[in-house]
Parts: structure tokens; C-alpha cells; sequence
């Protein structure tokens, strides 16, 4: 739970600046749209996050290939249930695969490629409320740092 809240902006900066690395489009697209809204002050600062949305699609699309935390921490389950026509006796102990779900082909094209344009349109959001993207987990048991951590990668990739 520890390196839950200390590991994962580091490991998650880490990932989206050797993506941007391999992907020199991206990282220069990033680099404008950054320029653009901070060399006006010469600051980076909080105030001005929300005018980088195509670098929270950066970080969107680096968190679906590389979660930092990528299988959740287990659950049990407290009576018998089947889903999709298995049954999982009680007291099973559940682990989610978050790797496996961001790079589901099912889902996306091209699952395995670094491409932020994918989110563009698509209303999943890190909150937990849509399965096929939950980098912070989802429901009760979501991420309580997932603000905090999201913040912190704006700021430092900014």
C-alpha cells in the first residue's frame, strides 16, 4: 500500500517521457501545446493544468499501457457469485488485471501502440466509472491519492 502512494507519479513520468522519447510527434506536440500556455508567464503552476489536454491525453495513454500498479490489490468475495458462466466459489480471492484490461484488443485498436489521439473522443475517464479503463481501480476501493497523482504527473511532464 506504501509504494502505492510513492512509487506510481515517478513510474508513471518514467513511462510517458520514454513513450514521448520513441514518439517524437507526440513529445513535440506536447512540447507546443505546453509552450503555448506557459510561456505567457514563464511559470509552471497549477492555475493553467486544465489547458493542457493534450498532454492529460499523454498521460491518459501512458497510464492504459503502463499502470503503474498493474494488478490491484486482492479481494474476496463474501458468497458464491458466476459470472459469465463461471462460477467463483466464496471466499475466493480476486485479483484485476488493470494490464490486461488497457491493452484488451477487444477495446482498442492497435492495443500495444502509444497513441494519445485514441482518447480524444472517448469519454472514459481515470475515475473508475467506465471497466475498460481503470488505471486507479474503481468503486470504494478506488485510488484515494488518484487527484493527488494526477496532478503531480501534470506538473512534472508540464
Amino acid at each position: 500500500m506504501l509504494m502505492g502512494g510513492t512509487e506510481t507519479s515517478s513510474t508513471t513520468v518514467e513511462w510517458a517521457m520514454s513513450e514521448m522519447m520513441k514518439n517524437h510527434r507526440t513529445l513535440e506536440k506536447a512540447q507546443a501545446k505546453v509552450r503555448r500556455v506557459y510561456d505567457r508567464t514563464g511559470d509552471v503552476n497549477e492555475s493553467d493544468l486544465h489547458e493542457l489536454k493534450y498532454l492529460k491525453l499523454v498521460i491518459k495513454e501512458t497510464l492504459r499501457l503502463h499502470p503503474p500498479v498493474s494488478l490491484q490489490i486482492p479481494r474476496e468475495n463474501t458468497e458464491r457469485c458466476e459470472i459469465n458462466g463461471y462460477e467463483i466459489p466464496a471466499k475466493t480471492k480476486v485479483v484485476v488485471n488493470i494490464w490486461a484490461f488497457g491493452r484488451d484488443p477487444n477495446y482498442r485498436n492497435e492495443a500495444d501502440k502509444f497513441n494519445p489521439e485514441r482518447f480524444i473522443d472517448n469519454s472514459a475517464d481515470h475515475k473508475g466509472a467506465n471497466f475498460e479503463y481503470i488505471p486507479f481501480g474503481a468503486g470504494r476501493r478506488i485510488c484515494p491519492g488518484m487527484s493527488y497523482g494526477m496532478a503531480v504527473d501534470e506538473l512534472s511532464l508540464a
